[in-house]
């Protein structure tokens, strides 16, 4: 298995459990928080869903999907459009809130094809070119792309997590 073949599976299973932690849930499941310190399944997909936006689009010389297709009026949150939810605070996170799950998924869907065509014609040295020099040692491709992976997992299971909690109520 090649390097690009496993970061296609990777993100393949993000959005299986993207899916599977959004699907069939009101807006009030999705906007919810167990309490004022907490991030509801809204925000937690909408933020994994800009970071990976915003760092494969940098990392890949692109526009970024949130901008380019028009998200940030679908969404009406109100909040700068290249906000990835990094560092909100819990006022900010309340902002967060959708209408339906068809919304987030929508949006996730249109970045997930953004990331899978950047992907289609990657070769494995590509991952060592240097994406951000912000860092000590600088950030390769392959690095960007790991942290996205683990950012978005962490972040899903976070969702999964409060969806069992509001189902068990």
């Amino acid at each position: 298995m090649h390097a690009k073949d496993i970061l296609v599976d990777a993100f393949g299973r993000i959005r299986e459990e993207v899916h599977a932690a959004v699907d069939g849930l009101s807006p009030g499941d999705l906007n919810t928080r167990i309490d004022d310190r907490t991030n509801s399944i809204s925000w937690l997909v909408w933020h994994l869903t800009r970071v990976q936006d915003d760092h494969v689009a940098d990392a890949f010389g692109l526009k970024q999907v949130w901008l380019s297709q028009d998200w940030p009026d679908r969404f009406a949150l109100g909040l700068p459009g290249r906000d990835t939810g990094y560092g909100h605070t819990p006022r900010q996170v309340a902002k967060v809130q959708v209408d339906s799950g068809d919304l987030l998924l929508g949006y996730y869907d249109a970045v997930h094809k953004q990331t899978l065509a950047s992907l289609r014609d990657l070769r494995a040295d590509d991952l060592d070119r240097i994406v951000d020099e912000n860092w000590s040692p600088p950030v390769t491709l392959g690095a960007r792309l790991v942290s996205v992976l683990s950012d978005d997992l962490q972040h899903v299971g976070q969702a999964a997590f409060a969806r069992g909690i509001l189902e068990g109520r």
